[in-house]
């Protein structure tokens, strides 16, 4: 079963429209606990994040505008931040989104290739904002109950069995017979991909082995 974001996100949509104050700004941040403010328009749909790395940047940088034409456009942005006093100023733009059937796997991916700790989550067909999408939120399907875990690892073993599943905190060893040796490696990796799963312990026996290669004749 894939867990899609809707199943473990937040829906409570922490945003502050474009015109928002550096002080509004703040005092969501600390409403919510977060680390990151979603910035939308009129229509409630994300246009841009605020940071607190944007937020910083009032009290690190005190060149409030660009002192030299061979400063780099990260430099010059960060001045224009330093000086900025609303929403829209501030914001890093587009805002990068998810959708409520968007996989949690597909979004833990997102979330560190862009190394950000949360995301807006989006309504398809409107594009409004409808909730959040936390660090925390993701790592919940590792706390899976282990039924639950079983259930979906033994919909994947071929039948007939019968195949040992033990699962402790997230690691699952696995053990039984299979048909060909290229069966168990691969059987492996898919319950190593089964959202919840830590990592896999394969003890899986084979009949045969069809990874053998034969050396070419001389």
């Amino acid at each position: 079963m894939s867990i899609e974001v809707k199943d473990v996100m937040g829906r409570v949509a922490i945003a502050v429209l474009a015109d928002a104050s550096f002080a509004d700004i703040v005092a969501a941040m600390k409403r919510f606990a977060v680390g990151a403010v979603t910035v939308i328009d009129a229509d409630r749909r994300p246009i841009g994040v605020v940071s607190e790395d944007d937020l910083l940047l009032k009290e690190i940088d005190t060149v409030r505008h660009s002192v030299s034409l061979f400063e780099s456009r990260k430099r010059r942005r960060e001045h224009e931040k330093a000086a900025a006093v609303t929403a829209s100023q501030l914001m890093t733009s587009p805002a990068i989104t998810v959708t409520p059937g968007t996989s949690v796997r597909d979004a833990a991916r997102l979330m560190h290739a862009e190394r950000v700790k949360q995301l807006p989550v989006i309504d398809v067909v409107t594009g409004r904002v409808i909730g959040t999408l936390h660090q925390r939120d993701v790592l919940r399907v590792f706390t899976r109950p282990a039924g639950e875990l079983e259930a979906d690892i033994r919909a994947l073993l071929p039948q007939p069995g019968p195949f040992t599943v033990e699962i402790d905190a997230g690691m699952v060893r696995i053990g039984g017979q299979v048909r060909w040796r290229s069966q168990a490696i691969a059987l492996v990796e898919a319950v190593r991909n089964v959202e919840g799963v830590v990592d896999v312990v394969g003890e899986l026996t084979a009949e045969d082995d069809d990874l053998i290669v034969v050396p070419p004749l001389m």
